[in-house]
């Protein structure tokens, strides 16, 4: 199994569900950066579970930096995180052992690893271990930041229920980027975030759940960050937000709403303004042949409803090959979307940290115009 992924900044996942401990290790970042606890523990507070519209197992969640950080900053070496697992009830999973929940990993994984992955909570492919993704995302999202880059998700759609989409204007998109930092379940208009948390809570009381889109943006990147065919800003960004095991769809700029657009609507003419070059519309979500062009980057991910549902359904006992109807046990959330909405951000960071170390060089976060390691 490969859980690891940058070019220069390199992330690797590990631990279960239901293991003693969850985490992960960052390797590649310079020496020097300030570690806020506090700030990352603020971060871990947005993907905690709160009230009818989450599961109810509850988890302390509090980040353990084991190494790479002496007196509150890094020192260069691999740096590591640990989050311990407490509220467990693994006796909820041990009648689905041989029988695979619909949509989750449970019959891929058993093929895969031939019986010996760990099914409890569903082990290493359960939303769990985003958790130590909140926790690096931290660093990354502080890292940006202190350049001046501000990233920040929204929950944009349920069903047919739609908040308004963030603003192409970067002086009143960074405003709503602040607004939206302290939010739970993130939301620019206050009668959508009640609407959203009322459509959860009746999915809830049906024993079902509920999916939708997050909309992202990314203001301050500098232009020419990137790099043509395989390692584009949207190639890095979207394998990163599929590593989200949520995330059915990833959509740049209009994406799809391309389909029904001519060349000359969907084109962004460019223009002096401040001095600075600019596209007059961002169509195509701050990026042009894989690079950035200095717009805001405009992000859509579509999250399927959670698949632990309450409802009877259909599956296969895969000792006997026997169909069965299956209705589940546990703690399961009727909706992750609002919860993702800080994994997404978390992602997003760790691609353009990346990206920017590869373009800029390491002692760039340092304010030194220089490249190459410390």
């Amino acid at each position: 199994m490969k859980s690891a992924i940058g070019q220069c900044i390199q992330l690797s996942l590990f631990g279960e569900s239901h293991g003693e401990a969850i985490g992960v290790v960052i390797q590649g970042l310079p020496s020097g950066i300030l570690i806020d606890q506090a700030w990352m523990q603020k971060q871990m507070e947005k993907r905690k579970p709160k009230g009818k519209i989450s599961t109810q197992r509850q988890e302390a969640d509090i980040p353990e930096i084991v190494s790479g950080v002496f007196e509150g900053r890094t020192t260069g070496t691999p740096l590591c995180i640990l989050i311990r697992n407490e509220n467990m009830r693994s006796k909820d999973y041990s009648k689905m052992r041989n029988i695979p929940r619909p949509s989750h990993a449970d019959y891929t994984a058993q093929v895969k690893y031939q019986g010996f992955q760990d099914y409890r909570g569903g082990g290493h492919f359960s939303g769990r271990i985003t958790a130590p993704l909140v926790a690096a995302g931290a660093i990354f999202l502080q890292m940006l930041k202190s350049k001046g880059i501000e990233v920040g998700t929204h929950v944009s759609q349920m069903q047919e229920i739609m908040d308004e989409p963030l603003a192409d204007d970067e002086i009143l998109l960074r405003k709503q980027l602040l607004a939206l930092e302290d939010q739970y379940l993130a939301c620019i208009q206050d009668s959508v975030r009640d609407a959203i948390q009322k459509r959860i809570e009746e999915a809830q009381t049906q024993g079902d759940s509920m999916g939708g889109i997050l909309e992202s943006a990314v203001v301050g990147m500098p232009a020419g960050v990137g790099e043509p065919f395989f390692d584009s800003v949207e190639s890095k960004l979207a394998h990163l937000l599929f590593s989200i095991g949520a995330v059915k769809g990833v959509e740049f700029g209009d994406g799809f709403d391309f389909a029904a657009k001519t060349g000359s609507e969907a084109n962004d003419g460019f223009a002096i303004k401040d001095g600075q070059l600019q596209t007059l519309t961002n169509h195509n979500g701050g990026i042009n042949g894989g690079i950035t062009n200095g717009m805001p980057l405009r992000i859509r991910t579509a999250v399927k409803p959670t698949p632990s549902i309450y409802k009877p359904q259909s599956s296969v006992n895969l000792k006997t090959g026997e169909a069965v109807t299956l209705q589940i046990e546990g703690r399961h959330d009727p909706a992750i979307l609002h919860r993702a909405r800080v994994v997404v951000d978390s992602m997003i960071a760790l691609g353009l940290v990346d990206l920017l170390t590869e373009r800029f060089g390491i002692l760039w976060w340092k304010g030194e115009d220089a490249c190459g390691g410390d």
